[in-house]
């Protein structure tokens, strides 16, 4: 399946398309569009997040850079091997990821970081081409409930077969692996709802899976 990615300014939601113009009129400098995916298309992991955030993504132009998710995120993408070089929250400091690609359910930042539903399922026919399109997928790893119920919905299965809950290790159709984690937003770590350890044994896991990294 050839790669399908959302237009810089795509239309497809009024919302997201409306608030996308309202930021490119407050911060001109900011990236202010969807957001493309980031890593290699033959990488063996995936890992789907929410949406671009305002202050992050949004303005960078590359997901989970310039906010506290992606601080951690990146931290542990390191620390496990599937990224090298060094993360400084902006997309020219040259860090690369190693067998491993990022993308969000919905590409355009929300107002609120809360995307409404007729969003998600707008854009999932960008995710459902993005895991088509990686012809050496082996797991996923869904950030939060509604990154995990996007990624079912694209493969066409339904959520009450596969329910979602931090540390599950679903296997999926094709022999594809649907790992969860609660999201890693500041929101989550600063009441204790995801702990660095607990977010360590979710990639510990996704590593012993694939073995030892292919570069």
């Amino acid at each position: 399946m050839s790669l399908r990615e959302p237009e810089p300014g795509c239309l497809l939601c009024e919302r997201l398309a409306a608030y996308r113009r309202e930021n490119s009129a407050r911060f001109p400098g900011w990236h202010n569009a969807s957001v493309p995916s980031f890593g290699p298309l033959d990488a063996r992991l995936l890992v789907v997040g929410l949406a671009p955030g305002l202050r992050g993504a949004n303005r960078t132009g590359r997901p989970f850079t310039g906010d506290a998710a992606g601080e951690l995120l990146y931290s542990r993408l390191l620390a496990f091997g599937f990224a090298s070089g060094s993360y400084a929250a902006d997309p020219g400091d040259g860090l690369r990821l190693i067998d491993c690609r990022i993308t969000n359910a919905v590409r355009c930042v929300p107002p609120g970081n809360k995307p409404l539903g007729r969003e998600v399922k707008s854009c999932r026919v960008f995710l459902a081409s993005e895991i088509g399109a990686m012809t050496r997928l082996e797991a996923i790893l869904a950030l939060g409930r509604l990154a995990h119920d996007a990624v079912l919905a694209a493969l066409g299965r339904r959520r009450s077969q596969t329910p979602f809950r931090h540390g599950a290790a679903h296997p999926l159709e094709g022999g594809i692996l649907l790992a969860d984690s609660y999201h890693c937003s500041r929101y989550n770590t600063q009441t204790g709802r995801l702990t660095p350890t607990m977010f360590d044994d979710v990639f510990a896991g996704l590593r012993t899976r694939l073995g030892a990294a292919q570069r």
